[in-house]
C-alpha cells in the first residue's frame, strides 16, 4: 500500500503491527517494537528489541533505536544516528549524522 510520509514522498509501506503507525518497506521495525498511531518510520531506519516510537515522532534515513529507547513528542532521530539503552529523544529535539545517544541509569 502507498503512504505520503510527512517528508512528501509516497512510497510503499505498512501499518506496524503493534501500534499502527506507518512503516516504509525499506525500513525494519521488530515486531517486539512499537510504533504509535501517527509515529513514521521510513527511509532505511531500524527499530529493534523494545525501542518505542510515538507520538508524532519520525525515524528516518539509516538511524537505528533499540533496547528501551523511546522517541516522542515530536521527536526526530535520522542520518546514521544510533539510540539506545534507556535514552529518550522527545520534545522538538532531534538527533542526526553520527551521533550516538545512550542512557544507562545507575
Amino acid at each position: 500500500m502507498l503512504h505520503k510520509f510527512r517528508t512528501g514522498d509516497t512510497v510503499e509501506a505498512h501499518r506496524h503491527v503493534n501500534g499502527g503507525g506507518w512503516v516504509a518497506d525499506t525500513a525494519h521495525v521488530d515486531a517486539t517494537a512499537y510504533v504509535g498511531p501517527i509515529a513514521e518510520v521510513y527511509g532505511r531506519a531500524h527499530v529493534l528489541g523494545h525501542a518505542k516510537v510515538y507520538g508524532n515522532a519520525v525515524v528516518c534515513g539509516c538511524a537505528t533505536i533499540w533496547d528501551n529507547a523511546r522517541v516522542c513528542d515530536c521527536g526526530q532521530v535520522g542520518g546514521a544516528a544510533w539510540v539506545h539503552g534507556d535514552a529518550r529523544i522527545g520534545g522538538t529535539n532531534r538527533v542526526g549524522g553520527s551521533a550516538v545517544v545512550c542512557y544507562a541509569p545507575d
